[in-house]
């Protein structure tokens, strides 16, 4: 009864998909919660997540000439005001340490909500010559914004996150690398996070504040809400102008250097729980599963069992598997179902009577299935079942995506697919922020994004005003 009284302790995400997130998160051991609002612990199990993430993704930076640097947390007011929209964007969000001590400050200090300014001063001083670029810098950190309402990973006060910070010479150079980036987030996402996603470009409304273009990758999650999983944006020379970051060229004429900056945080762990989860709990695909495998023996006390365990656990190590074994005294179900609810990928059961025969009960994670596996032939079967379970989760994500997909041809068509049919929402726009906005106040519809690819007219007339439209836009509602 113990194993089932695991499960139910989680809300059917059919009943509350919100309460089901929370209940997952809690349940998984992933967080807790803390005596600052909105703050979270991140504990070790979902730090494990994060740690994987940040490898892959760093690999992937550094493959593309990035270096990682650190800047501090701490922004000057007065360097926050140089650029005005930018400033603009981010002052509702904005939390001020005001006192060194007991000692009021001279100046208030920003606690970084991000970190474009302080680049801006640093490349100001870095960059004089034209053989000083690119500059190609990353740093991993955290960062605050003061939001009203928080949820684990998705939106905290404090969260976790890199954010890279370019310097080129030209603007095709800087267009070039922040293109290049939104390709990296969506081949990461994808073949890392089994996340399929659309990449495109935001409207003009939901551009970071500064920019002059933001790219985005898409996701749908499993209740039909969308999640921008990670940004690309492309400042032109804006911020160099404001802080007056210059370069000598080779025709020894000054000019301004032209920016990019992207990023991606920990709300990728939200996304992987909504895309992946079931009713059992986390589904992690193999790629950023901490532990890949676990061997759990079947009644351990009789002889060799724990042994035998331990062995195929050492084997499956040797082989490059993360693999641990649960020898602890939970009943074998309990150790079943705490296993779902972590989202191991594999489990192997182990028993008396599979020692004798020289088999083990392997047991995938994304869809339950039981294999009889020989357990001479563990360490080459496990890696190939990971590598499938890792290609199957991302089909399985992607169809359900596709099937969530609304065309809207009408404002009619576009109301009652909000309403009733969770997804994307395919329909054409303007470009006119009013209809924007109207869709967003009618609905609490916005646009997701410009795709890049398959965004083929629907048809000729805007689905808000019927004036003549410019562009196929993905809605949706989002977190």
């Amino acid at each position: 009864m113990a194993d089932k009284k695991l499960v139910e302790e989680i809300t059917s995400m059919e009943e509350d998909f919100a309460k089901w997130y929370t209940d997952v998160v809690i349940k998984a051991d992933l967080i807790d919660y803390t005596s600052v609002k909105g703050c979270m612990v991140i504990k070790a199990p979902g730090y494990a997540i994060w740690e994987l993430i940040q490898k892959q993704l760093d690999e992937r930076f550094k493959a593309t000439g990035v270096e990682n640097v650190y800047l501090p947390m701490f922004i000057p007011e007065s360097l926050l005001q140089k650029e005005k929209d930018h400033v603009e964007g981010f002052a509702p969000e904005v939390a001020w340490v005001t006192h060194g001590g007991m000692n009021q400050l001279t100046e208030r200090l920003c606690v970084r909500p991000t970190s474009e300014t302080l680049f801006c001063d640093f490349y100001s001083k870095e960059i004089t010559s034209y053989r000083d670029l690119p500059r190609v810098y990353n740093q991993w950190c955290s960062v605050v914004r003061w939001e009203k309402e928080t949820r684990p990973f998705l939106r905290s006060r404090e969260f976790l996150w890199q954010e890279g910070h370019t310097a080129h010479a030209t603007e095709e150079e800087a267009t070039e690398r922040t293109r290049q980036m939104l390709n990296v987030y969506a081949e990461f996402c994808e073949n890392v996070l089994a996340i399929p996603v659309i990449r495109g470009q935001k409207t003009e409304k939901e551009r970071f504040a500064g920019a002059t273009e933001t790219y985005t990758v898409e996701s749908l999650m499993h209740d039909g809400k969308a999640l921008q999983t990670a940004t690309s944006h492309n400042f032109g020379d804006g911020f160099a102008k404001a802080f007056g970051i210059q370069y000598t060229d080779k025709d020894n004429t000054l000019k301004y250097v032209h920016q990019t900056s992207w990023g991606i945080t920990t709300r990728t762990i939200g996304a992987v729980i909504m895309v992946h989860g079931d009713n059992s709990g986390l589904k992690l695909p193999p790629a950023i599963a901490p532990v890949q495998c676990m061997v759990i023996p079947i009644r351990q006390k009789s002889e060799g069992v724990l042994e035998t365990a331990a062995k195929i656990r050492d084997d499956l190590i040797a082989a490059g598997v993360r693999a641990k074994s649960d020898e602890s005294d939970k009943s074998p179900g309990w150790k079943f179902s705490e296993q779902e609810m972590r989202g191991i990928p594999l489990r192997i059961e182990i028993g008396p009577k599979d020692i004798e025969n020289g088999v083990c009960v392997v047991v995938r994670r994304d869809n339950k299935e039981k294999i009889e596996v020989a357990i001479s032939e563990l360490t080459a079967r496990v890696p190939e079942l990971l590598t499938q379970i890792q290609k199957d989760m991302l089909e399985a994500a992607r169809a359900h995506r596709d099937s969530h997909i609304i065309e809207a041809r009408t404002y009619e068509e576009f109301c009652d697919a909000v309403e009733n049919k969770p997804g994307f929402i395919k329909a054409m726009w303007c470009g006119d922020q009013a209809c924007e906005d109207k869709i967003k106040e009618d609905t609490t519809a916005t646009s997701r994004c410009i795709p890049f690819e398959g965004g083929e007219p629907i048809s000729d007339k805007c689905v808000c005003c019927g004036r003549d439209a410019k562009h196929l836009v993905i809605w949706g509602k989002a977190y």
